[in-house]
């Protein structure tokens, strides 16, 4: 492997894991998880301005973590079903089964 390839690799898994550490970004895909949403909608049940949704869903979208559609004039987001719905899927198993801190719902048996 070469150095550039590494540094393709480093540079991908920093921004991906970026947009998961950030709180808002986290709230958004939780919303996700429930149901489709629009910008307006999305904004209401999380409680914070359109702007700072609208600019948290546009990095989202850069890295492929949700996806968007057209319906007229309004454009819905949705989860990545291939890769994200799967990803935290598997980060639920692995919090329910192997995570021991106590923020964790795996410390809940």
């Amino acid at each position: 492997m070469n150095k550039s390839s590494n540094a393709i690799n480093a540079s991908t898994y920093h921004i991906f894991f970026r947009n998961l550490a950030n709180p808002l970004k986290i709230k958004i895909i939780l919303e996700l998880r429930k149901k489709e949403m629009n910008v307006t909608d999305l904004s209401r049940e999380l409680n914070v301005e359109q702007s700072k949704v609208s600019h948290a869903l546009i990095l989202l979208k850069k890295c492929n973590i949700v996806k968007v559609n057209r319906k007229g004039k309004e454009r819905i987001y949705s989860l990545n079903k291939n890769t994200i719905i799967p990803m935290f899927k598997l980060i639920d198993e692995h919090s329910k089964s192997f995570c021991r801190c106590k923020e964790c719902r795996g410390c809940e048996k």
